[in-house]
């Protein structure tokens, strides 16, 4: 039997702790957690992985995961195996049924586990007709396994796993690039870690780790960053619970380098980070500069995480739950720098939210690009005279990006770009820079650096 990848074509190797099967209860716990995705009503943002006993949590996350990394190939093989979908009722049903494929085609689980417990599981939910149904299914895939992906992978949204209106969005923006794109968003993107300098540079970091039995390797672009091998529990990593080391991705990191030559020689400086939940870049910038940090969220319990990010790190910034394309929050005082890590698509960090390309629309984009210039607008005119606006994304989009940017320059005449273009990343995007997500590195991130005149 054919073992695809991600991209249909090659078996990839499970994450750590797969090979011992988990049994009907992390199927079970598995198939409630995707119900939300599939029917377009939640995402896996709360996924919680103390649902299931400590040796299942490895597969129940590995699951839930590679289902949504993987479902548009998957719903496309249950078409192809049921004769009829399941009613709304029984999406637990449809889930378990995209579990069991995602276990047959992609994981190192047994296939008599991968048939039989997925089935099995279904009693768990008081629904023991399905599993006659799931067995059936199964046992089909199992059989004509070859035939029944090749019948799938004609259709290219199925073999690179991408909904259609994604896909051409991509190709539209990136026409030599798409494709790379759609499979670098296809495998799980790398643990990277963001070293802080006030304990100690990265390389004596990298001995620290090297000494708990942990690789890496230094970062190309962002200067704090280390790169695992393989991804850790973050409790293994030396000196997190003192705030010596924090989990971001190197494209995120590129914000102090983007901002520090506004920061770095003026201490105290007043710094704002709009939308800065979850706070990597908030404690980031504290982490370098001395700087007078504001920080303000619209959503109090991601502004909740920041405040717990900061006092691992022993940081002090002022918080505030507030609206960025409103001033009720502001005190009326200027900034002389601000961070505008704008709501998004998020198409540039799909690997590592793998359900945004079932829970996002096309529609979707107008609504953030519009956003998106409310904020810039409202924000560039709490911005000094000579002051410095990083305008960021996680997207690859140009609608939310280089377009958004030339738009905002159009109808801002005091605005200029001084975004650097001979940095060693990325590529220029119009006034900005784009990096486009890379297999065992970055995610794909926006940047536009502008002066208020």
């Amino acid at each position: 039997m054919s073992q695809p990848s991600s991209t249909g074509k090659s078996r990839r190797s499970p994450p750590r702790g797969l090979e011992n099967d988990g049994g009907l209860a992390v199927r079970a716990a598995a198939a409630r957690a995707l119900v939300p995705v599939i029917t377009g009503k939640g995402s896996l943002a709360g996924l919680d992985e103390h649902q299931v006993v400590a040796r299942d949590r490895a597969l129940f996350k590995a699951l839930c995961y590679g289902v949504c990394r993987t479902l548009p190939r998957l719903e496309a093989l249950t078409g192809r195996l049921l004769n009829k979908s399941f009613k709304a009722r029984d999406a637990d049903i449809q889930a378990l049924l995209l579990l069991g494929i995602y276990q047959l085609l992609y994981l190192r689980v047994p296939a008599h586990a991968a048939v039989g417990e997925t089935a099995g599981a279904a009693r768990l939910m008081g629904k023991e007709w399905a599993t006659r149904v799931l067995n059936g299914c199964l046992r089909r895939l199992q059989r004509e396994s070859d035939a029944l992906q090749a019948k799938v992978d004609h259709d290219p949204a199925v073999a690179l796993l991408h909904p259609q209106w994604l896909l051409d969005s991509l190709r539209r923006a990136w026409p030599d690039d798409w494709q790379a794109v759609a499979e670098a968003n296809n495998a799980p993107g790398p643990m990277t870690l963001r070293v802080n300098r006030r304990h100690g540079d990265r390389e004596a970091y990298l001995e620290r780790l090297t000494a708990a039995g942990l690789e890496g390797r230094l970062c190309a672009h962002a200067p704090d960053g280390i790169t695992l091998e393989t991804p850790c529990d973050v409790f293994e990593l030396p000196g997190f619970e003192d705030g010596h080391v924090s989990v971001q991705d190197e494209a995120a990191q590129l914000a102090t380098v983007l901002l520090g030559p506004a920061l770095a020689p003026r201490p105290g400086t007043r710094v704002l980070d709009a939308c800065c939940a979850p706070g990597g870049k908030t404690s980031h910038l504290l982490e370098v500069f001395d700087v007078d940090m504001h920080a303000v969220d619209s959503d109090a319990e991601r502004l909740a995480r920041v405040e717990d990010a900061l006092q691992r790190l022993g940081l002090k910034a002022r918080l505030a739950h507030g609206d960025a394309t409103a001033r009720d929050w502001w005190d009326a005082t200027s900034f002389e720098a601000i961070l505008l890590d704008a709501p998004c698509s998020g198409s540039g960090v799909i690997r590592r939210h793998p359900d945004i390309k079932r829970l996002r629309r096309a529609s979707d984009i107008d609504s953030l690009a519009a956003l998106q210039a409310r904020l810039l607008d409202n924000l560039w005119a709490l911005l000094s005279p000579g002051g410095t606006l990083l305008y960021a994304t996680c997207s690859v989009l140009p609608e939310e990006n280089s377009e958004q940017i030339a738009a905002f320059l159009e109808r801002t005449p005091d605005a200029e770009a001084t975004t650097p273009g001979d940095v060693a990343w990325g590529r220029p995007a119009g006034a900005g820079r784009q990096l486009l997500p890379e297999p065992d590195s970055h995610d794909g991130f926006f940047y536009a650096r502008l002066r208020k005149k």
